[in-house]
């Protein structure tokens, strides 16, 4: 029996919540500011699903927020127009102006074509958050924002602006997050950005803007993400940015600038990520380039003109997990050390240099590994899986330089070449009487390369002509999509992989940021190859991104994936976005989202598509287009594909619909089993009327 006293205490509490709650959500109690938003509801064809009519806005309309019965802030960040409000949609929030204490605007992902009005840095001077990100805003940012002094966070990325920054932003001296990246932005960075010295976070890539990198740049103390790449700088890396100290991210990639990385850079104590790709640098890296302890996580300087020797440091950062040097002149042999550091790093990428000597056993470090296009001798080590290790110098392996290559490269180090293991392969070269000898030879060896080639083109004649045959009589037998032929399936993971063609690399905190730390709100699915969370990326790009638990999954499970969209070429598959490997016992792979989700919800559960909020079912002529995209992406697997793909498991859970209904085919970890069935009947099964 409960006691009595118990009852009466949680009386007591649930009516002390009942009171708590109401006296936080006061009705809005300002007759202009009431119809200031109903003007704001008109002019942006909001629907009444989120702004009903008869209500109190405070209370009952989503995005707005409240304060003493005053509006102090709008998000109507994803609302969709009314039909009306979709036949012309304009940047017309002339509503905003009567909303003298509004703190934030997030309209982010919200057609508004139009210019920023001039008005906005006059008569929102209590705004503390302007968030226009992917609204195809465009024009050029008005001057008068530099008057918005209260403004900590200013997002203007992913739109059409054009003309230069105002040199007026430079009075936002509150301002902690500026974002204008992937615009038309010509120009130069400002000098008056030195004032902002409350940033943290600046990210200008994926414009226009050209001149150099401002040296003031480096007295903004506080600033931990700093992304300059993407544009036209030139001329060299400031030293002053090694003052610095508390920036995490620096990504300078992608632009023209030259001259050497600076020795001042070690005092980027907390630098995790350094991005400084497809630049013009050249020279040796400093031996005294990173502190002993740095936190440096991932390295990229792929695609410069650096020489000399690796500083030993670079090898034995504790916490490393990507290292790309590749496409530079980089020399020198690697160090004969077996690392004793705990943490596995994911990625080595040194190929298109010129190193030289035995493989080393740092290598064992990275999971992925590409040596190709340098000049390595002697053997291979053992259990050596996913590495590329073509042109190179190595004994026993296939696509390597010739003898000549090698030679010629060692001799002019003055050094011996192994000649892939044969004997005599110390001598000097040749020179005097054995001229003639090796004369004899060249000639001798031409003669019978000729009759080789003879031979090799006859027998290849021969094998196109069985080729041939063989695919006229597979092409009799028909070309469906059922089961692959036996010796079919692709390669095992232990090839190497294009890392340019799988997308961006994120890191762990941008992942976590972008999934509320893997909540379960953002959770779709728990799936048998990794957990599926809806995200949106700091740009405000909604994504899917798969935790995959290599302690509880195949552990190279996640590199099937990638192995396979580092390949395909085909619209049928939902995009891969990027990936982050930087943790050892979890991978994430990041996906487009698919605004309809998968065929099993439009089928079975159907779909609110209609203006009114109404259900609709799944019309004849979309189930035909979702049968017609599932089988082309079938083919491509089975036909197109060398070696074939078989989708071991075809189900209404694994075919997404964009936003067009169109196919994309998902769960490609399952991907890569000889023993399909008929996917012919399971389309069939697909299509039928739900029960």
């Amino acid at each position: 029996m409960v006691d009595r006293r118990s009852l009466v205490s949680l009386a007591f509490l649930f009516s002390l919540l009942f009171q708590l709650t109401f006296e936080q959500i006061e009705p809005l109690s300002s007759r202009v500011e009431r119809a200031a938003l109903f003007d704001l509801r008109s002019s942006l064809g909001l629907r009444s699903k989120e702004w009903p009519r008869n209500v109190d806005p405070c209370s009952l309309w989503k995005g707005v927020t409240c304060e003493n019965g005053r509006v102090i802030g709008i998000n109507i960040s994803g609302f969709r127009r009314t039909r009306l409000g979709k036949l012309s949609p304009q940047f017309s929030v002339q509503g905003l102006a009567n909303l003298t204490l509004l703190q934030s605007f997030n309209a982010s992902n919200f057609l508004l074509p139009g210019r920023i009005p001039d008005w906005f840095g006059f008569q929102l001077s209590s705004l503390k958050v302007l968030d226009l990100r992917s609204c195809s805003v465009n024009g050029a940012i008005p001057p008068s924002l530099g008057n918005l002094t209260n403004l900590t966070s200013l997002y203007l990325s992913d739109n059409n602006l054009t003309g230069i920054i105002p040199n007026s932003l430079g009075q936002l001296l509150r301002l902690s997050v500026l974002n204008f990246s992937r615009n038309s932005i010509t120009g130069t960075i400002p000098a008056s950005f030195v004032s902002l010295g409350n940033l943290s976070s600046i990210d200008i890539s994926a414009n226009s803007l050209s001149g150099s990198i401002p040296p003031d740049i480096g007295a903004l103390t506080r600033l931990q993400y700093l992304n300059f790449s993407s544009n036209m700088l030139m001329s060299y890396i400031p030293s002053q940015l090694g003052n610095l100290s508390s920036l995490v991210d620096l990504d300078l990639s992608f632009n023209s600038l030259t001259g050497g990385v600076p020795p001042e850079l070690r005092g980027l104590r907390s630098l995790q990520r350094m991005i400084l790709r497809n630049n013009m640098l050249d020279g040796p890296l400093s031996e005294n380039l990173l502190p002993t302890l740095s936190q440096l996580q991932v390295v990229v300087l792929r695609q410069n003109n650096f020489t000399g020797d690796l500083p030993d440091v670079l090898w034995s950062l504790p916490r490393l997990s990507y290292l790309d040097l590749s496409d530079n002149n980089f020399t020198g042999i690697l160090p004969n050390s077996s690392s004793n550091h705990s943490v596995t790093a994911e990625m080595l990428n040194i190929s298109n240099n010129m190193f030289y000597g035995n493989l080393s056993r740092i290598i064992r470090r990275f999971n992925v590994i590409d040596l190709s296009s340098n000049y390595f001798e002697g053997k291979i080590l053992d259990s050596m899986l996913n590495v590329s290790l073509n042109t190179n110098c190595l004994q026993n392996v296939s696509n390597q330089r010739t003898t000549g290559e090698c030679q010629s490269f060692y001799a002019e180090r003055g050094l011996a070449f192994d000649n892939f293991g044969r004997p005599n392969s110390t001598g000097p070269p040749a020179t005097g009487s054995s001229r003639k000898s090796n004369r004899d030879k060249i000639i001798l060896a031409g003669v019978l390369g000729g009759v080789g080639l003879l031979f090799i083109l006859l027998l290849l004649l021969v094998l196109f002509l069985l080729c041939t045959r063989k695919r006229r009589n597979s092409n009799q037998r028909g070309n469906g999509v059922g089961p692959a032929p036996v010796g079919s399936s692709p390669p095992p993971p232990g090839m190497s992989i294009n890392f340019i063609n799988v997308g961006d690399s994120f890191t762990m905190q941008q992942l976590l940021q972008a999934t509320g730390d893997f909540s379960d709100a953002n959770l779709i699915k728990h799936g048998h190859s990794g957990d599926l969370f809806n995200g949106v990326l700091e740009s405000g790009v909604p994504v899917v991104i798969k935790r995959i638990d290599v302690r509880t999954t195949k552990k190279d499970s996640y590199l099937v994936e990638l192995d396979f969209f580092s390949k395909i070429s085909q619209t049928r598959f939902v995009p891969l976005l990027g990936h982050c490997l930087e943790n050892e016992n979890e991978k994430f792979l990041v996906y487009k989202h698919m605004p309809n989700g998968d065929l099993s919800n439009s089928l079975y559960y159907r779909n609110s598509t209609s203006e009114d909020g109404t259900l609709q079912s799944l019309d004849w002529i979309t189930r035909l287009k979702i049968a017609i995209g599932a089988a082309e992406a079938l083919s491509y697997l089975h036909n197109e594909c060398n070696p074939p793909f078989v989708h071991r498991d075809i189900q209404a859970s694994s075919i997404f619909l964009d936003d067009k209904y169109e196919v994309r085919l998902g769960s490609l970890s399952e991907v890569c089993t000889q023993e399909g069935d008929s996917h012919q009947s399971k389309i069939t099964r697909l299509l039928r009327l739900p029960q």
